[in-house]
Formats: structure tokens, sequence, C-alpha cells
């Protein structure tokens, strides 16, 4: 009966979040949808779901990207720079900085039709970089040995145990080299900026909202409010547009039914084994 009860509470709960709050505000066609960039680029998936399901919902007329972010890695900011060009080809697309919108937060910023930072801002940061630790004398101190059996010359290049050679220095930079090309050729072309005149500032320091402006490496100044606005403009939506975000994958009635008979099992488990509070805890981190 619990069980049974605790499956219907959930029904209910889901399907009044269907009929009311984010969802049901797509009833009218004067939205804006905001997809946000937090933290570090590591993994684009779930930010190139939520801009394709923007795309397809035709009563979102325009998207904000709210980006703040360091950056991150170089092949998930491509996606989502591509995810964001295919969203430009359906609807207009502003960018909102926050803090910080630098390096692949400021590469995908580029893809959309305007950037507005604040004034305080930082971004910029085009560039690229690569990092490298040498343990080899902590090795040495602690009497620890490292071997290595490779295939290949360059199979360990970047190896945190020995000194790197000049030729893997070589690879290692025109690899760097290859990708800071990449991202000027994206800046320059979305930004209307001549390669060479590029370079002079892209060289991994970063610019606040205010400078970056002046430099023509963002449109507006102006908060999160302002580009909503700005987006409901460009799209054709009169007065203020309502906002509407991503809608969260809810679990599976499945997933949620196992979940609660587990814990159900447990906390019977723990009442008859006081020994047994330990691994819930475990479990729960």
């Amino acid at each position: 009966m619990l069980g049974l009860t605790g499956v219907l509470f959930y029904l209910f709960v889901y399907g009044m979040g269907l009929m009311s709050g984010e969802r049901g505000a797509f009833l009218s066609d004067n939205k804006v949808g905001v997809v946000e960039v937090e933290g570090i680029i590591s993994d684009s998936q779930e930010i190139v779901r939520q801009l394709n399901e923007f795309g397809k919902e035709k009563r979102i007329r325009a998207v904000v990207l709210r980006v703040n972010s360091p950056g991150g890695g170089m092949a998930p900011s491509q996606e989502i720079y591509d995810a964001v060009v295919e969203l430009k080809k359906k609807k207009k697309v502003v960018v909102s900085m926050g803090s910080l919108a630098a390096s692949g937060g400021y590469l995908i910023s580029c893809a959309a039709d305007k950037i507005v930072a604040n004034p305080g801002t930082i971004t910029g940061s085009i560039s690229a970089v690569m990092h490298f630790a040498n343990v080899e004398e902590l090795l040495k101190k602690v009497g620890l040995k490292s071997s290595v059996i490779k295939s290949g010359k360059y199979k360990d290049i970047g190896s945190p145990l020995r000194e790197m050679t000049e030729d893997e220095k070589t690879i290692l930079q025109n690899l760097v080299d290859d990708i800071y090309d990449q991202f000027l050729d994206t800046v320059s072309r979305d930004r209307k900026i001549a390669k060479e005149q590029l370079r002079s500032v892209a060289d991994g320091r970063v610019f606040s909202g205010r400078q970056a402006q002046k430099l023509g490496l963002v449109d507006f100044l102006g908060d999160m409010g302002y580009a909503v606005r700005l987006a409901g403009k460009m799209s054709g939506i009169e007065g203020i547009p309502e906002v509407v975000y991503p809608t969260v994958k809810a679990p599976s009635l499945w997933d949620f039914v196992l979940r609660n008979m587990f814990w159900a099992i447990m906390g019977k488990l723990q009442g008859e084994n006081p020994g047994l509070r330990d691994s819930h805890y475990l479990l729960n981190e």
C-alpha cells in the first residue's frame, strides 16, 4: 500500500508539473528560451540537447545563451558552437555573458547573432594551452623508478616521468598552434575582425566587458534582462518576453519505484542490524 501510494503521489506531482510552471508557459508564443553554460566545458551533450529542444519548439521565438565559464576542452566547445550555429538558422540567438566568459566560453559566444556582456565581465583569453608536469626528480628522492614499453616513439609523449624531448615539444607546439589558429579563424569570421588585427589582442590576455566592446569582441553592454529583451525584439516579440528554461529529464517511473524499494529495504535491514548503518552512508556518497 505504501509503495502504491508513493507511485500515485509521484504521478500526481509530475502531472501537475506538466500542466503548470515552465511547461504551462509554452501555451503562448512570446517566449525566449534560456540555456545556461556554467563552469568548465568538459562535455557538450546536455547543452546541445537543450539547444536542440528549443530549436524544435515553435513557441520559443528566440534563445539566450547565458555563458558563465572560463572555457575548457576545445572539442566540446566546438560542438556547442556548432549547435548554436544550427539553432541560429531557425531563430535568433543572443549571448548573455555573466561574470566570466573566456577562452572556450568566448568561442561559443561567437556563434550567436549578438553578444551582450556586463561592463565588468571577464572575457577574451583567445588562446590555446597545454600543461605538463615532470615528477622525475621527486620519484628519485623517494626511490621509485618507472619502466615504459611502447610500440611507437611518441606513444608516451607528455609523460610526467621523464623530461620531454625537443622533438616532442615541437609536435605539441604544432598541435597547440593549430588549435589556436582554428580559434582565430572562428573569431575573425564571426566578429568580422581581420585575422592579423585580431592576433594583436589574441595572446591569452583577458578584457573587461567594456574593453571587449571597444575592441569589437562583444556588441552591447547589459545584464541578463537586457539580453532577453534584445532577443525578444530581434524575433518580433512586443513587450517583455516570458523566459522559459529547458526541461529537466525526470527519472522514469520504474527508476523511482526501484529506488524507493531499495531504501525501504535498507531502512528495514538497518533497524534489524545496526551494523549496516555505515554502508547506508557509503551508498549515499
